[in-house]
C-alpha cells in the first residue's frame, strides 16, 4: 500500500483511499444541494486495511441513492464550493457525471496501471482484462 511509481505519484493506498473519497463525494451529490471542500480535511490518511470493505459499502449507498433518484432531482442545481469560492454550479446529473464518474474513471485507470507495474492481475473494467483471459 506504500508503493508508488514515482516520487510525485500517490501511493497505492493513497490512490485507493482517494477512490473511496470520490464515492463519498458522489453520495454527497445526491444527498445535499452543495458540497463545501473547505469543511473537509485536505488529505485523508491513506487506508492500509479494509479498503474494499469501505469501498463496497459506499458503492451500496450510492446505488441506493441512484435508484431512488428521479429526473426532477437530477435536474436540480448542485454546487461545489470552497468556502465563498464557487468551483462549479450545474445540474446534479452533470455534476455526477463530471465531478463524480469522470474523475473516478481517471483514477481507476491509474490504479490499473499501478497494479500492472506491481505485476498484480488487473481486473476487467469493460470486459475481461488480459490477465483474466489467460486464466
Amino acid at each position: 500500500m506504500a508503493w508508488k511509481p514515482h516520487e510525485k505519484s500517490m501511493t497505492v493506498g493513497g490512490l485507493a483511499t482517494h477512490l473511496i473519497n470520490l464515492l463519498n463525494w458522489q453520495i454527497a451529490i445526491f444527498q445535499y444541494p452543495e458540497f463545501d471542500l473547505s469543511t473537509e480535511p485536505q488529505r485523508r490518511d491513506a487506508l492500509e486495511r479494509r479498503v474494499l470493505e469501505e469501498f463496497d459499502a459506499n458503492v451500496d449507498k450510492l446505488e441506493k441513492l441512484i435508484t431512488e433518484c428521479d429526473e426532477k432531482t437530477l435536474g436540480e442545481e448542485w454546487t461545489l464550493r470552497h468556502g465563498d469560492h464557487i468551483i462549479l454550479r450545474q445540474p446534479r446529473a452533470i455534476a455526477f457525471r463530471t465531478f463524480g464518474l469522470s474523475h473516478m474513471i481517471h483514477h481507476r485507470a491509474q490504479l490499473g496501471v499501478y497494479l500492472r507495474l506491481l505485476d498484480i492481475p488487473v481486473p476487467g473494467f469493460y470486459g475481461p482484462s488480459a490477465d483474466e483471459e489467460t486464466q
